[in-house]
């Protein structure tokens, strides 16, 4: 005797669970939860960078300081990377690669470096604001990105923010011009670098990426292995700490939640968030180093929040 399936019930397949969405709304909110966290984990990170290289400038030279950190956040991602099945990147992703690891990690840590052997850390993260207002312009052209009314007045506010704080920061004394210059080469690599991750990031996992592109960094930082030497054989122990540190957390760290991010969000809007680093890393500064800022950083911070919070908002 054959037992054929009886025919679905219709009323019963199209009747609504009331618990169905119930785990994919809680999926989602944990999911924004983590790309906040995130968010949040990397700025702090890259803020608390400034102040750590402006420390270190006095006395460990910029070829020293890019490779040192470079090194160990090379073998800090190695672990993450190794511990797991990997996905090596296709032949296609290398040129990327290069451009990301040669500009963001190599040219940029070069530059920033010596800029902050010029210039002060405050001033030096103001500059690299340029680099978020040149990826949300060219992820428009590169990346297909819309740009939005929102996008375009967060850009506005929060720029504006760095320019009121940029006022708080002015003296009478002329800044040196190499050290601006040197900054604003800085803010165009890191411009580079994003938008060259962006598009890796959607083929291939965040750790990967970021460990290569720190490698190849620490390959065009290698002719000053002779410096660094130098210094491991004759510095400090909070010197070597603090090169620790800049490797781990603002490289090793910052770098793969801002990947994560990245792969999550639009790369104009992400990058918009940045304008909170300079009041950031003005308060570390100010905890840290005895630095107490001008009034007007205040005012320029508020800006900077509520542009980031304006380039949150979508379209209606």
């Amino acid at each position: 005797m054959t037992v054929r399936p009886s025919a679905p019930d219709p009323g019963a397949a199209s009747a609504p669970d009331p618990g169905a969405s119930r785990p994919v709304v809680r999926r989602s909110r944990r999911g924004a939860g983590f790309v906040l966290g995130a968010v949040a984990v990397t700025l702090l990170l890259w803020a608390s960078a400034f102040v750590a290289i402006r420390h270190l400038g006095r006395d460990v030279p910029p070829g020293a300081l890019s490779l040192g950190r470079l090194l160990v956040a090379s073998v800090a991602l190695g672990g993450l990377v190794f511990r797991r099945p990997r996905t090596w990147p296709a032949r296609r992703d290398w040129p990327l690669l290069l451009l990301c690891g040669i500009g963001w990690f190599g040219v940029y840590n070069l530059a920033l470096n010596e800029a902050e052997r010029r210039i002060d850390a405050g001033t030096s993260a103001l500059l690299v604001q340029i680099g978020p207002i040149l990826v949300a312009l060219l992820a428009t052209v590169f990346l297909g990105e819309r740009m939005s009314r929102w996008l375009l007045l967060g850009m506005a506010v929060g720029f504006g923010g760095v320019i009121v704080i940029a006022q708080g920061f002015a003296s009478g004394e002329k800044g040196d011009p190499v050290g601006v210059w040197l900054a604003v080469l800085a803010a165009v690599t890191y411009a580079v670098g994003v938008l060259a991750q962006k598009p890796l990031l959607g083929r291939l996992p965040g750790p990967e990426v970021t460990w290569l592109a720190c490698v190849i960094g620490a390959v065009v930082c290698l002719p000053w292995s002779g410096e660094l030497v130098e210094v491991v054989r004759t510095a400090d122990a909070a010197t070597l700490g603090w090169i620790a540190y800049l490797g781990v957390f603002p490289t090793a760290i910052a770098f793969s939640t801002w990947a994560y991010v990245l792969a999550r969000s639009d790369a104009g809007r992400l990058t918009l968030t940045t304008f909170l680093v300079p009041f950031l890393a003005t308060l570390i500064a100010w905890g840290l180093l005895g630095e107490v800022p001008p009034p007007l950083t205040f005012v320029g911070g508020a800006l900077c929040i509520a542009g980031v919070l304006l380039t949150r908002r979508r379209a209606g």
